[in-house]
Order: C-alpha cells, then structure tokens, then sequence
C-alpha cells in the first residue's frame, strides 16, 4: 500500500467517526426540549418586577440617608 492510499483509508475512518458522532448530537438536540417558554418567561418577568422593586426601595433609603446628612456651617 502507497502513503496516500494509507492515508486516505485513515482519513476515511476519521471522518467516518466525526459524521456519526455529529449525526448523534444533533438528533439529541433535536430530542425533549423541556418545559415551553412561558414559564419561563413569567418567572423571568417575576425576578424582574422584584429586582426593580429591591433597586427602588435601595434608591429611596439611599436619597432619605443622603438628605439627612447636614449642609456645611454656615460662615460667621
């Protein structure tokens, strides 16, 4: 046998090997996807709302905090 035709049965198998492999992850893919996206989605829109709800009540204490502190001394 030549080095190509060595070479080329080598390859072969290779390849071979790689299309079955790639041939099983996309059927896999393709398989049980889970659950549909809406409750997805509402929980997502949930963490939102009481993400917002964390940030406003953080800015208010923080704006509350911060109008308490008092101004310079006044200049005699």
């Amino acid at each position: 046998m030549s080095v190509l035709t060595e070479l080329n049965a080598a390859l072969g198998v290779r390849l071979t090997h790689v299309q079955t492999a790639l041939r099983a992850r996309l059927v896999h893919l393709r398989g049980d996807r889970g659950d549909s996206p809406v409750p997805t989605a509402v929980i997502i829109f949930g963490l939102v709302t009481v993400a917002l709800a964390v940030t406003a009540a953080a800015l208010t204490a923080a704006n509350n905090w911060m109008g308490r502190i008092p101004g310079p001394p006044a200049a005699p």
